[in-house]
């Protein structure tokens, strides 16, 4: 099905409904699930520190969180502990910041086990999208990333954090992604997709959430 064709519950229906302000409070989280639920969104997205989520009974509404978020810097027993963590309070799916330095360094056998210590730490079903921050890296370091997040065992690659300075989700870059691993994996577009038509843009570049 092409994007032009997407209905909006459909298009909907692949959104992670993300919330991840560092000043959300509790009520600010209680309003966004009823959003979420309104617009008929897959999942929402909140920082770890707000799980587990109250959601109504019979909701399908899947639960995503954060690691090593923003920055990706850190070690990755502590990604790996922020991991179980999540899970233990009922995230379905664990969006991880890659080691961007390590990247940089040329340093892949970092990268992989990197990622490969949270995939291990979220066992299936839950699933692993791995943030590879594409507005700060060369086609080539994109093509690398991606290829890693899939010997590592993700589910997922996606561009950004939506906190960089670089920027955050482009067509290009998408493109790329999907060219790399789809349909092996899937690909999420993030950061500075506010619009229907930056979501249709995203979708016929090769996003599937």
């Amino acid at each position: 099905m092409t994007s032009e064709a997407l209905t909006t519950a459909q298009v909907a229906k692949m959104v992670d409904h993300t919330l991840l302000k560092p000043e959300t409070t509790t009520e600010m989280i209680q309003a966004h699930v009823a959003e979420a639920i309104e617009l008929g969104t897959f999942s929402i997205c909140v920082s770890p520190s707000h799980l587990p989520v109250a959601l109504p009974e019979g909701s399908d509404l899947k639960v995503a969180t954060v690691v090593g978020f923003p920055s990706g810097a850190h070690k990755s027993a502590v990604k790996a502990a922020e991991t179980a963590a999540a899970v233990a309070d009922g995230a379905d799916e664990i969006d991880m910041v890659i080691n961007l330095g390590a990247v940089k360094d040329g340093n892949w056998e970092l990268v992989e086990s990197d990622i490969k210590a949270v995939r291990d730490a979220a066992p299936a079903p839950v699933l692993v999208k791995v943030i590879i921050e594409s507005a700060a890296l060369t086609d080539d370091e994109i093509v690398r990333a991606c290829e890693a997040s899939e010997r590592a065992g993700a589910d997922f690659v996606k561009t950004s954090t939506g906190f960089h300075p670089a920027g955050g989700a482009s067509a290009h870059a998408v493109a790329l992604m999907s060219s790399t691993v789809a349909p092996r994996l899937g690909v999420k577009a993030s950061g500075a997709v506010r619009t229907g038509a930056t979501a249709l843009e995203m979708i016929a570049a090769g996003a599937t959430r």
